[in-house]
């Protein structure tokens, strides 16, 4: 057989924005056909972006989305030959939905195979049976040149075990017996995703003694971050080639003689079986997620509410890496509780990042208010009533600059806070996005410290790092008045909210945590009081603002709970 080209498009599509993401698969597509490939790979929905939602429930979007297919297919016109594979949603007929999330092979301005999707993902963040109908039980083979060459879409190919559905596409596909398998794909970002992807296909591969392309989106969209990641699978040698992670990639492999080669004919560079240690993939997974975010929403700027404490110099730490210096801006709001060190830390740590810091001091606001509701109710605001006004104020202050300048504002609360309710409802979590409300405490300290680390010098003081946190409230006011210590805390967070879903030397730490708090009354009384706090607070994470996800499980779509329920929990530890 002679050597099948087949270029890998991992582009970044914008949702709802199918002139943009046309003119992607044309740029691709144009570079494919000047390596002279065969075939160029999209990813899943790549025409409208992955997942458009309840757009796919209006009918002008659908229009929409004809009209942009029919200019896709003339596109193809211009690359005699090459087999564009794109997602798309696409119309059925007959009972149930009304669409069918469909990969399309489409050349010379013609639609040369369909596939329907048949394992439609309704769980953690996905809910892809809202909108679409479960394609047919058949496998789509297409010739390209020599080749014979199947076709996957994303869950499809997640199933081969057996183990969360009662149809296995993978088997039906190696029935079919093509010589290579693509599957496209929008698989979200989230700590160890890449690592369970490689074992999952490379287990595939090896099962039914197929090679694999595995083409992914990137990107940015809302709360999730899309890596990329693309890959080949040999059932040989498992993967044997990666595309950059967290950026967009075009890349032409051959495939000759049973092995994946560069479009040069060279062996790829080996696969390195862990990726990015976890602080750097989490600081990358959130540059890319604000990045887009805020390119998508219109924002250039953004401000963000300067404590002097570790949360929001993280916060700031990582929107100057995302946005720039010049597009960063920092308020301090110093009230009657707030130490001088607070305030000086501030200042070294926006000197450091080289960005500005506006002080709007709140005393004489708080006052009035406080005076106000004296002379309106006939009493004074005391203990959680007046300490949460002094965090509405600062919300207040931070979304008038937002409002004015056009700034988009970052809340900074941590996995931790957001848990327990340890946050003010539109006070501190007023804004547009959070960058670390998927971060827990303890991840906060370490991913400040890896990002000094890399800098090779303080970007956040070590005054900051090491203080011992504080809302600043209330006098003399410490977190650990109210909460354990952030190591305890978070790992009994960590097994509430995680589970089993965390690695295996997390997960063992967890458990450690867990069973000698269990050993003691008062330790199980923590657990018990941990639990009770965050079933209790998920009416403030309803209303809080999105959240980039970086772990498999996070607050927002991917943790949907009650809020008016009633929680009776059997196990009491």
């Amino acid at each position: 057989m002679s050597a099948l080209r087949i270029t890998l498009a991992q582009i970044n599509p914008t949702l709802g924005d199918l002139g943009g993401n046309i003119g992607l698969m044309r740029q691709a597509a144009a570079k494919a056909a000047q390596q002279e490939a065969a075939i160029v790979v999209f990813p899943e929905l790549s025409l409208t972006g992955y997942l458009p939602g309840d757009l796919l429930d209006e009918d002008d979007f659908l229009i929409r989305c004809a009209d942009a297919l029919a200019e896709l297919q003339a596109a193809t016109r211009q690359t005699p030959g090459l087999c564009w594979v794109v997602g798309a949603p696409m119309p059925r007929r007959g009972p149930g939905k009304a669409l069918e999330n469909s990969l399309l092979v489409l050349r010379d301005g013609e639609i040369v195979l369909r596939y329907a999707k048949q394992l439609l993902p309704t769980y953690n963040i996905f809910d892809e049976r809202r909108y679409f109908e479960p394609g047919p039980d058949v496998a789509r083979v297409l010739r390209v040149g020599e080749a014979r060459v199947g076709f996957l879409i994303c869950e499809d190919g997640w199933n081969d075990a057996g183990d969360d559905y009662a149809v296995n596409p993978f088997l039906r596909l190696a029935d079919a017996a093509p010589d290579l398998v693509v599957a496209i794909n929008a698989s979200p970002s989230s700590l160890g995703k890449r690592e369970q992807r490689h074992a999952l296909f490379t287990a595939a591969s090896q099962r039914h003694g197929l090679p694999l392309v595995y083409v992914n989106q990137v990107g940015g969209h809302d709360q999730l971050v899309f890596d990329g990641a693309s890959f080949a699978v040999t059932p040989a040698d498992g993967v044997v080639f990666e595309a950059t992670r967290f950026a967009e990639a075009v890349v032409t492999l051959q495939w000759r003689d049973g092995q994946f080669l560069t479009a040069d004919g060279v062996v790829p560079p080996p696969v390195p079986a862990e990726g990015l240690p976890v602080m750097a993939f989490y600081r990358r997974q959130i540059v890319l997620g604000l990045r887009d975010y805020a390119r998508r929403c219109g924002f250039r700027q953004a401000v963000v509410g300067c404590s002097g404490g570790i949360d929001s110099a993280l916060t700031l730490a990582l929107a100057v890496e995302a946005l720039g210096a010049a597009n960063v801006v920092a308020i301090g709001m110093p009230s009657r509780y707030s130490s001088a060190g607070s305030v000086d830390d501030s200042v070294m740590l926006c000197r450091n990042l080289g960005i500005d810091l506006h002080i709007h001091p709140i005393g004489e606001i708080v006052a009035a208010c406080e005076q106000g509701f004296a002379a309106s109710f006939g009493e004074t605001l005391q203990g959680l009533a007046a300490e949460n006004l002094q965090a509405r104020v600062r919300g207040m202050v931070l979304m008038a600059y937002s409002n004015s300048h056009g700034h988009l504002l970052l809340t900074t609360g941590n996995k931790s806070e957001i848990s327990v309710g340890y946050c003010t409802l539109y006070g501190d979590t007023n804004g547009g996005l959070g960058l670390i409300g998927d971060l827990y405490k303890t991840d906060v300290f370490a991913l400040s410290r890896h990002i000094n680390a890399s800098a090779g010098r303080e970007l956040i003081p070590a005054a900051i790092i090491d203080k011992e946190p504080s809302a600043e409230l209330a006098p003399g006011q410490r977190d650990s008045d109210s909460l354990p210590p952030y190591p305890v805390l978070d790992n009994i967070l960590k097994r509430l909210i995680e589970g089993p879903r965390l690695s295996g030397s997390e997960w063992s730490e967890v458990e450690r945590t867990h069973a000698d708090l269990s050993a003691s009354a008062r330790g199980r009384a923590l657990i018990a009081r941990v639990r009770q706090l965050v079933d209790r607070n998920e009416y403030k994470r309803r209303q809080a603002p999105p959240i980039l996800h970086l772990r498999a499980r996070a607050f927002g779509s991917g943790r949907q709970m009650p809020i008016a329920a009633h929680y009776e929990r059997g196990d009491k530890a």
